[in-house]
């Protein structure tokens, strides 16, 4: 099969190679899916798990990308609940070869059914941002009707979807992001607008929820947003500032049947839009992954045609 592959981890994406590897095979409660689209996510490459095994040795040359959306063709000993045939989409696990292929072998607790309705790029586009949104907002954040959030990079990937299901929610939702992000956040369904590079921050206010995908400075003076028993969840690792009456939540997103379920029901009835930036093929992948300009949204690789 062909597959995206990386060996060096100081490369970046500019050490991405194409080549040919065996199919993998499935272990026990695994199932094969042939990949018709695949989901990537930059700063995975400086992930550990991108390049370790669970017990810290190297695993290289490996495959990165961890969305997908694509047919099952083999069972794995054991395996129940999915068949062969079936349309299918969903997270992978982190320290296991990835997406970036023709084949993935996959737990299949970690895949959900993807209705015919829906097509394979949405799909595989919807697993990170999608479960990021819901866990850190439902799980974490314990967002309620009525509330107010703040969402950084609410014209990205998992922001859009921060902003749609909050919205959906009952909340009362602020996005930031840089100035040529104002329209595209609107459009998602913030309600207000902070341009990071020109507004002030500070001037929201108190809010009850922070949802940060940036960290740094901005995520440090989000702390100070917080109003008294608010939250602060992040994506990018330990919070730097906590909120002085609050809490501060960091957590990696996992995957979940039912939670995947439950977003792509709202993709289809219309409720949810997924934030598809640049879709490419497997073979023009790396050009894709080092664009040239700035680019909003998630880049997809179509895998089959």
């Amino acid at each position: 099969m062909k597959a995206i592959v990386v060996t060096d981890q100081a490369a970046g994406t500019a050490g991405m190679t194409l080549m040919e590897l065996p199919e993998p095979k499935p272990a026990i409660n695994d199932v094969v899916v042939q990949v018709h689209a695949s989901g990537f996510v930059p700063t995975e490459l400086t992930w550990p798990s991108t390049w370790t095994d669970r017990l810290d040795r190297d695993r290289t040359p490996s495959i990165p990308g961890h969305e997908l959306a694509g047919v099952v063709t083999a069972l794995g000993y054991g395996t129940t609940g999915l068949s062969v045939g079936q349309r299918v989409f969903g997270l992978t696990d982190w320290t296991r070869d990835g997406t970036l292929a023709e084949y993935a072998a996959v737990e299949a607790r970690n895949l959900a059914p993807l209705p015919g309705d829906v097509d394979f790029t949405v799909g595989a586009s919807l697993p990170i941002s999608g479960l990021t949104a819901w866990q850190g907002l439902f799980e974490h954040g314990r967002l309620q009707a009525g509330q107010s959030v703040l969402v950084h990079g609410a014209a990205g990937a998992v922001g859009s979807m921060v902003t749609q299901l909050a919205r959906e929610a009952g909340a009362y939702v602020i996005g930031t992001g840089r100035a040529t992000d104002r329209q595209r956040a609107l459009d998602f369904g913030a309600q207000e607008f902070i341009d990071l590079e020109n507004d002030v921050l500070e001037d929201v206010g108190e809010v009850d929820l922070v949802f940060d995908v940036i960290g740094g400075d901005i995520g440090k003076r989000s702390a100070s947003l917080i109003r008294a028993g608010g939250t602060l969840v992040t994506v990018v690792g330990p919070p730097e500032a906590r909120p002085a009456d609050g809490l501060a939540v960091d957590f990696v997103v996992e995957s979940d049947r039912a939670q995947l379920s439950e977003i792509v029901q709202r993709v289809r009835d219309g409720r949810l839009r997924t934030n598809i930036g640049n879709v490419s093929t497997l073979d023009d992948a790396v050009a894709a992954f080092n664009p040239t300009e700035r680019r909003t949204g998630k880049t997809i690789i179509r895998v089959r045609p």
